[in-house]
């Protein structure tokens, strides 16, 4: 932004395409409130001009063009058009207060970017101010939508200000707001954010990869057309009512598998995908009934999101079959509703009316803002936070259950820790060993689609260091951390130097609950354990081998756990498991 004093501007008439796209859907007096706003801000920015030399009120009056286009309320795009007075002016909160109501100027205020403190860096004010717009997310998910909207318009517009700042801006569009378009199943938006900062981080590739595209459009003309024409046709022979949609793949979604799959451009084959559209689920996998019938489908590449949905809410059948000539074609099939969904998320503007139930994107995007707060209330440093946030963006790939049948999304990589945290914040401090698939396994131990997780804790048990260093979520991460920084100072005897770690050996009569009742004596001891697992004995309907890593501080100590550990009744015998001995480790740490 640039200020230019003394100079004379035009009148600018009202906005019409603005009014054009709230007439719609709003009330004249809606309108006539939007109106206000523009004329206010208009005025607050009256001598400021865009880098590109553009009027700078043409800024705030694209975000509320975008934002109207999402068909969202007069709150919403009266915040859009003063989205930026509070940082780019004198205009303070109050005067907004005072104007436009104070929902209104929370919303400028969420999106508004906090003042620079004496000797902060700029990653530091710039983790602040992230910082600030996402727990004013938490209590109002406007605020993203008007910044996404605002970040969508600047990023358009990129080409005006330096190299410098150009890729700056595009890396953090990158790291934190497509992918927060994505979390919330803004998918239209998400996919636009990462091709425009792929284009100004890459711009060599971008080009060379868009010219391919270009060539290779024409040179698969032919597969496209006769695949579009088999699929309508292959439908109503089958009684579905579809509608067919032929889609190009992105750019960077293209360049995203040539670099994780190690591809060149010739060998990606689907840049092609088709959606098929149809009035209910019923009819979902009718259509994909008829759809194998027509070509091949790949194995292993079918995936359910009707049944299990992606954690922002996104629902779709996506199967791959092989078309004409050899080639993938990837489909999607799903709802008009879950259309509607997949493209606008928690845009729509139903999110705001009263008197409707949640729907799963609703529900899912409630539940990710409620863990921002609570991830907020223990990282008090922003950049941290800003970490586990980040962590948190990418896209859940694996899909759990409880005992009870509960869904639990995770990120691939997530271990059964995460899946304790992710369950109950105490099951996760509590947590000393777990079940998968009623297997006794560790907590270290990477989760699988449709593994079946049982979480097994102790009320002395307590997170220790190494956690960190499995743990995948930022839920799981903060909270571990949260909880060493709060304890008191590592609980051993004052005049404890070092740790050992022991390996036991723990025959037991094969009741329910033995297992915890071993781990809590252990906790009440004091005693960190590393690791469990289990394996039957020759009479595996009678007793079960328990093999427990733990860590001790001397040879009383290890005297007293295996005394305590004996007087639990269902113990048939415990023993260490001797690799070199105690004594041994003791002389020579």
């Amino acid at each position: 932004m640039v200020e230019r004093e003394g100079v004379a501007e035009p009148f600018l008439p009202e906005p019409a395409r603005l009014k054009e796209l709230l007439a719609t859907y709003l009330k004249s007096d809606d309108i006539d409130r939007i109106m206000q706003a523009y004329w206010f801000s208009k005025e607050a920015h009256r001598g400021q001009y865009r880098t590109s030399g553009a009027h700078y009120i043409s800024h705030p009056l694209a975000v509320a063009e975008t934002l109207a286009s999402w068909c969202l309320d007069a709150q919403a795009i009266s915040a859009a058009l003063l989205h930026d007075v509070m940082e780019d002016t004198q205009i303070t909160k109050t005067q907004i207060v005072a104007q436009f109501g104070e929902t209104i100027a929370d919303l400028v205020d969420g999106v508004s970017k906090l003042g620079r403190i004496e000797n902060q860096s700029w990653e530091e004010a710039q983790a602040d101010s992230l910082r600030k717009m996402l727990l004013a997310m938490a209590h109002d998910v406007r605020v993203i939508l008007v910044k996404l909207a605002d970040r969508l318009h600047n990023m358009h517009t990129l080409e005006a200000v330096r190299p410098d700042k150009r890729r700056r801006v595009a890396r953090e569009t990158m790291d934190i707001y497509a992918p927060i378009a994505n979390r919330l199943g803004l998918n239209t938006i998400y996919q636009e954010l990462q091709s425009l900062a792929f284009q100004h981080l890459y711009p060599m590739r971008y080009r060379v990869l868009e010219k391919a595209l270009r060539l290779a459009r024409g040179n698969r003309r032919e597969v496209v057309d006769k695949t579009m024409d088999a699929l309508r046709k292959r439908l109503p022979k089958c009684h579905v009512q579809a509608e067919v949609l032929g889609r190009e793949k992105h750019l960077f979604s293209i360049y995203r598998k040539m670099r994780e799959k190690r591809l060149t451009f010739s060998q990606v084959l689907d840049l092609y995908g088709f959606r098929v559209i149809v009035a209910d689920v019923p009819t979902c996998y009718l259509a994909l009934g008829a759809l194998h019938g027509l070509y091949k489908p790949v194995p292993g590449k079918f995936k359910d999101y009707i049944a299990i949905p992606k954690a922002n809410g996104y629902q779709s059948l996506h199967t791959m079959l092989i078309g004409p000539y050899g080639t993938p074609v990837e489909i999607q099939i799903r709802t008009t509703d879950m259309h509607h969904v997949a493209e606008s998320g928690v845009a729509s503007h139903w999110l705001y009316k009263d008197g409707h139930p949640l729907s799963e994107c609703q529900r899912t995007t409630h539940e990710w803002l409620q863990s921002l707060i609570e991830m907020q209330s223990i990282s008090k440093d922003s950049t941290e936070f800003l970490e586990h946030v980040k962590i948190d963006l990418f896209p859940a790939e694996v899909y759990v259950f409880t005992p009870h049948g509960r869904i639990i999304s995770l990120p691939r990589g997530a271990t059964s820790l995460d899946f304790a945290y992710a369950v109950h914040t105490d099951i996760g401090n509590h947590c000393v060993a777990c079940r998968i698939n009623y297997e006794s396994m560790s907590l270290r131990s990477e989760l699988k689609n449709g593994d079946c997780v049982e979480i097994i804790t102790a009320p002395q048990t307590s997170p220790n260091p190494a956690w960190l260093s499995y743990v995948r979520t930022g839920k799981a991460r903060s909270q571990i951390r949260n909880f060493l920084k709060t304890k008191p100072a590592v609980h051993w005897e004052s005049d404890i130097q070092d740790t050992f770690e022991v390996k036991l050996s723990i025959v037991t009569e094969n009741c329910k609950g033995v297992l915890a009742r071993i781990a809590t004596v252990m906790a009440e001891e004091g005693v960190n354990i590393t690791d469990v697992s289990m394996d039957d004995t020759g009479d595996r309907n009678k007793t079960t081998t328990l093999y427990f890593s733990v860590q001790v501080t001397n040879r009383r100590h290890l005297a007293s756990i295996l005394r305590r550990v004996r007087r639990i009744v269902e113990v048939v015998r415990i023993h260490r498991t001797r690799e070199r001995s105690l004594i041994e480790k003791v002389k020579n740490p």
